[in-house]
């Protein structure tokens, strides 16, 4: 482990965790932030155009220099309930950066107002529109933690209505499985600095809404996970989404979806946000490479 992951994670370890018990997390949720304004650095890099999708704001960011034509659609993380942080927007950043594509970010409603219902209506309609934008160039479902998650969602629906399918799936640290009832996660539990089984299973309940936990759309680990598109998971050994990933992972390679799982064994939760460190580098990097690779193809 690096000097940088390693006081990162410290760090974290002192900051307190909402997602401790239903009740911390509902304490937390009485207070709510608003998104993450865009940083001025992707202002000065991009060309920014904000719309307005199914009453939701869509924010597309196209570089001013060295765009590729390759779409991405980046989902963002914060367990449904929680909104963009700037982490994301480094995210985001770093992407653009490596890729020159042009990346949309939906800001999806969140639990418990919304619904995953009401989020897939969305994002269709995002989705189907940057398709008719991209016309032959390659899109990109990509995401982190729960929005990792939405974006195998978004795929499974693609596969199951016929559409076109993304030509692949960039996931950072994805919750695929809102029941949190993997027996690996309790030895995992206390390593974790940012989250706990108890609160993730309760935003878990309130995004699925009339559904299921287990249903596909929900908990992406119930589907077959046959037919996806090629699929890429970027996972920290101290996270508690660690097995289901690696559940998740061996499925779909059984089904015929190619997966590829890269584990940083002391890396926390989304530490591809933490671009400071050497292992968030190398992960973007990896990422940013099959990006590349599918538009040069």
């Amino acid at each position: 482990m690096s000097p940088a992951m390693n006081l990162t994670r410290a760090l974290l370890h002192a900051r307190p965790n909402v997602f401790r018990t239903e009740r911390t997390l509902r304490e937390a949720l009485r207070h709510p932030r608003p998104d993450a304004p865009l940083p001025a650095n992707l202002r000065r890099t991009c060309a920014v155009r904000t719309e307005t999708v199914d009453g939701r704001e869509v924010i597309t960011l196209t570089p001013r220099r060295g765009a590729t034509g390759t779409e991405v659609i980046y989902l963002h993380g914060g367990a449904y309930v929680r909104p963009l942080v700037a982490a994301h927007w480094r995210i985001v950043a770093a992407l653009i950066r490596r890729t020159g594509a042009t990346v949309t970010v939906p800001l999806y409603g969140l639990a418990p107002r919304y619904t995953a219902d009401d989020a897939y209506r969305f994002l269709d309609m995002v989705y189907r529109a940057v398709l008719q934008r991209a016309g032959a160039h390659p899109v990109f479902l990509a995401g982190d933690s729960c929005g990792a998650g939405l974006a195998v969602g978004q795929a499974i629906r693609c596969r199951d209505e016929g559409l076109r399918p993304p030509a692949g799936l960039i996931l950072f640290s994805p919750w695929v499985d809102v029941t949190m009832t993997n027996p690996g996660i309790a030895r995992l539990t206390a390593h974790d600095p940012m989250l706990a089984p108890e609160g993730l299973a309760a935003a878990g309940r309130d995004w699925a809404g009339p559904r299921a936990v287990t249903d596909p759309l929900i908990s992406p680990l119930h589907d077959t996970l046959a037919d996806l598109p090629p699929t890429w998971i970027y996972q920290g050994g101290h996270d508690i989404f660690l097995p289901d990933a690696e559940a998740f992972a061996a499925k779909a390679n059984a089904a015929g979806t190619p997966t590829t799982l890269h584990v940083w064994p002391s890396a926390f939760h989304v530490f591809v946000g933490a671009g400071w460190t050497p292992e968030a580098r190398r992960a973007l990097a990896d990422a940013a490479g099959r990006i590349r690779a599918a538009g040069r193809g």
